[in-house]
C-alpha cells in the first residue's frame, strides 16, 4: 500500500499544499495534508458497504488556513492549555502567547497545525517531519518531530509520534480530528463509552484546576455506553462552564474509548499508551462550511484527543510533559473502524 500524492491547493502566500492518500484493498482510505500534518479524510465502509467520510474538514487548503478550528491537525508543541501562558524549566522562566484568555492553547498563534511539514512515503504509511526551532512560539530547544500515519487492511488508522530535543522542553502531541460517523448535523445520538473513572475538573476557561473528580454519579460517567446527548444539557456546573464536554479523562488503561452510530453502523475504538484523553463535543463550532457544503455547527463532531494531562506543568502529581535533552519521545494512538 503506497501513498498517492496530489495537489491540494495553495495558501495565501502561494505555498502549495500537498495531500497524500493511502487506500487499502477494501477501499477504505486515509488522506493527510502536509499543512499541519492534518488528517483531511478517513473513509470507511458503513453497514451497507458504502464508504463514509468519518472526519470533518475542508475541501481546499485556503479553507484550512482561513477557518482554523484545528480540524484534523497535529497539535504541538503542547496540546491543550498551559495556565497563565508561562512555565519554568531548570530555573529558567518562559512566557508564551496568551491565545485563550489568560492561557496558552494548542502551541500558540502559529503552532504545529499551521506549519508546513515535510511529507514523504514510507512502507504502507505517510510520514510527516519538521524541525521546530529553538524559540518557536517561545519554547526552548530545537525539537525534531515525526508523525507517521498508517492505514491497515482491517481499517485501523495508526498515528505514531516521535520526537527528540537538544534542550529540555515540554512536549504533548495529539491529533485534533472531529469525528462524525454518519453525516448527521450533530453527534448527540452517537453512542460513547470512555474507559475512565476520573476526569480533570476545569475552571471557567476549561483549564484543569488540579482536582481529579470521580465520574460516579455525574454526567461524565461514560463507563457504560450511552448517547453523547443523554446528559449534555444537565444542570451541572462543569458542563455549563464548557458549554458541553471539554474535559480530560484519566484513562484506566490502553483501551480508551468506543464511539458508535446506530444510523451508519460504524463503530470506532480508540487505543493509546497516553494516560489522558480530551473529550470535546465541538461546543464552539458554528457558521462554518465543510466538505461537500456541509454546515459545521454546534456539536457537529467529537474530538477524542489522546494526551498527557493538560496544565501538567502546574501540578507535580500529573504525568510530566517535559522531554529531556536527547531523550526520545514515542507514543502511538490507534483508531479502529468496524461495521
Amino acid at each position: 500500500m503506497s501513498p498517492r500524492f496530489f495537489s491540494f491547493g495553495t495558501l495565501s502566500d502561494g505555498t502549495e499544499v500537498t495531500a497524500g492518500r493511502l487506500e487499502n484493498t477494501a477501499g477504505a482510505s486515509l488522506t493527510v495534508l502536509d499543512y499541519g500534518a492534518t488528517i483531511q479524510s478517513i473513509c470507511v465502509p458503513d453497514r451497507e458497504g458504502k464508504l463514509t467520510d468519518v472526519v470533518l474538514g475542508y475541501e481546499t487548503a485556503a479553507e484550512y488556513e482561513k477557518n482554523g478550528g484545528y480540524l484534523g491537525a497535529t497539535i504541538g508543541r503542547v496540546c491543550n492549555r498551559i495556565g497563565g501562558a508561562s512555565f519554568s524549566i531548570n530555573g529558567s522562566h518562559y512566557d508564551l502567547v496568551k491565545n485563550d484568555g489568560e492561557n496558552h492553547l494548542h502551541g500558540g498563534l502559529k503552532g504545529f497545525d499551521k506549519k508546513m511539514w515535510d511529507m514523504t512515503a514510507g512502507e504502507n504509511c505517510i510520514i510527516c517531519k519538521r524541525l521546530s526551532p529553538d524559540g518557536e512560539e517561545s519554547y526552548p530547544g530545537n525539537l525534531l518531530v515525526q508523525v507517521t500515519f498508517r492505514l491497515t487492511e482491517d481499517n485501523a488508522v495508526h498515528i505514531i509520534y516521535d520526537a527528540q530535543t537538544d534542550a529540555d522542553t515540554p512536549v504533548n502531541l495529539t491529533n485534533h480530528s472531529y469525528f462524525n460517523l454518519d453525516g448527521s448535523d450533530n453527534i448527540l445520538q452517537h453512542h460513547l463509552q470512555v474507559f475512565a473513572d476520573r476526569f480533570c475538573e476545569g475552571d471557567a476557561g476549561c483549564l484543569p484546576t488540579g482536582k481529579l473528580c470521580s465520574v460516579e454519579g455525574t454526567p461524565f460517567d461514560f463507563r457504560k455506553e450511552k448517547k453523547i446527548g443523554a446528559d449534555i444539557t444537565c444542570d451541572d456546573e462543569q458542563l455549563k462552564l464548557a458549554n458541553g464536554y471539554d474535559h480530560n479523562y484519566c484513562l484506566s488503561g490502553n483501551h480508551a474509548a468506543r464511539l458508535g452510530s446506530d444510523k451508519s453502523g460504524i463503530e470506532m475504538t480508540v487505543d493509546t499508551d497516553r494516560p489522558g484523553m480530551q473529550v470535546y463535543t465541538a461546543n464552539l463550532t458554528e457558521n462554518l462550511i465543510g466538505k461537500v457544503g456541509r454546515h459545521l455547527g454546534h456539536h457537529c463532531g467529537i474530538c477524542l484527543e489522546t494526551q498527557l494531562f493538560p496544565n501538567a506543568l502546574a501540578f507535580p502529581d500529573f504525568p510530566s510533559p517535559i522531554l529531556k535533552k536527547d531523550q526520545k519521545f514515542h507514543t502511538e494512538t490507534v483508531y479502529t473502524f468496524t461495521n
